[in-house]
């Protein structure tokens, strides 16, 4: 009877643990979802795991995000899949906002892109070449260069890098692999080639590659990063006040500690960029 009687009792007692619990669940679930498709470097480097839970916590909002290239971003943008794009490829940004899929661009952010490769340099690049001499000595050495060959921000800047260079590369030494970043890095570091890369992923997979820096710095390779919302039409049942709220909260005073802030190692690869007036 006593054991009865126990049973009873922690069952009623859970029973009122669960009740007592759904008020925190259902208010949980009753917030509003925030979708982000967002440029690969942002969710390899580590940065958004430490930006979103304080817009998260500002706004009283929860935030999904989909890491894929840039042209991904969009894509999924002008299918109405998402509430807003972060990405960095501003000429495929300032289309999509005049075809009439993004609200307004804002830049948030900027880095930078390196050129990397082997620790024996084979093309003999050096550090005080522009990048469109680093690009030529590698075509004219016909050292593997990996690109990542996905209509990324990354592959479009290594493009655009070529024709400036005034290069057309192909052949045996140019390698198209259609991977993201990491997996490009990884490709690179195996065949001791070459390739172009944002910096922030480089800082993130450093200690697993023997590649190096080789090519900083030119004003070519620099990187910034924009928030663009989708326009409410394409996604009727979307969050238009988050979206806005989101690139408002990104482009004030309020993101630029945890952007100004991060760091991999004793690198900060991003900078907070002013509110743009």
């Amino acid at each position: 009877m006593w054991l009865h009687s126990l049973l009873c009792w922690l069952g009623a007692a859970l029973a009122l643990a669960l009740l007592a619990a759904l008020p925190d669940a259902a208010r949980a679930d009753s917030r509003p979802h925030l979708r982000i498709a967002t440029t690969t470097s942002l969710d390899n480097s580590g940065l958004l795991q430490k930006l979103m839970p304080p817009f998260e916590d500002h706004c009283s909002c929860r935030v999904d995000w989909i890491a894929v290239g840039t042209g991904h971003a969009l894509a999924l943008g002008r299918k109405g899949e998402v509430d807003v794009v972060l990405v960095h490829a501003p000429d495929a940004e300032a289309r999509f906002v005049a075809d009439g899929y993004g609200v307004k661009r804002t830049p948030f952010m900027m880095s930078d892109f390196v050129l990397v490769g082997p620790p024996a340099n084979p093309a003999g690049l050096r550090t005080a070449d522009p990048v469109a001499g680093a690009l030529a000595r590698i075509a004219r050495a016909k050292v593997v260069f990996v690109s990542r060959g996905d209509d990324s921000g990354t592959h479009r800047r290594e493009q655009q890098l070529w024709q400036s260079a005034g290069i057309i590369p192909s052949g045996h030494w140019y390698r198209s692999v259609g991977q993201g970043m990491g997996r490009t890095l990884i490709i690179a570091d195996q065949m001791e080639g070459y390739t172009l890369t944002d910096r922030a992923t480089f800082l993130a997979l450093s200690g697993k590659l023997k590649l190096r820096i080789l090519l900083a710095g030119d004003a070519q390779l620099n990187n910034p990063y924009s928030v663009i919302p989708v326009v409410p039409r394409l996604r009727p049942h979307g969050q238009p006040k988050l979206a806005a709220r989101l690139v408002q909260w990104l482009a004030g005073a309020d993101a630029k500690p945890y952007i100004d802030g991060f760091t991999i190692g004793a690198a900060t690869p991003f900078e907070h960029l002013p509110r743009p007036h």
